[in-house]
């Protein structure tokens, strides 16, 4: 019987961010996107056809392996858009467009 090497679908680079092969795709991405909405390795794979499911289960099997340092990076990214949000200025409201417009 012959036996294949183990495929892991994951390489990190060298800042040690991990990847997902062959895809633009970080696996704090795929994570993200499971944690913040609750969605399964299957409907990922509907939402991101381009990923196969092999590439999404390893991605979950990395994060549980790395848990602590991926979940440190959702927070770093989380915190970043928070402050981000803060900085931005305030919108407008449409009746604040609407007045800011010539009079006829």
């Amino acid at each position: 019987m012959t036996t294949a090497a183990p495929t892991s679908h994951v390489w990190t680079d060298d800042k040690g961010v991990a990847w997902i092969d062959d895809a633009n795709v970080k696996v704090v991405e795929v994570m993200a996107e499971h944690l913040a909405h609750g969605v399964g390795p299957e409907q990922i794979h509907q939402d991101h056809p381009s990923l196969s499911l092999a590439q999404i289960f390893a991605a979950f099997a990395y994060y549980h392996d790395h848990r602590v340092e991926l979940d440190a990076e959702m927070e770093r990214r989380h915190q970043g858009a928070e402050a981000l949000k803060e900085e931005a200025p305030p919108f407008l409201t449409r009746k604040e467009l609407l007045s800011r417009l010539p009079k006829p």
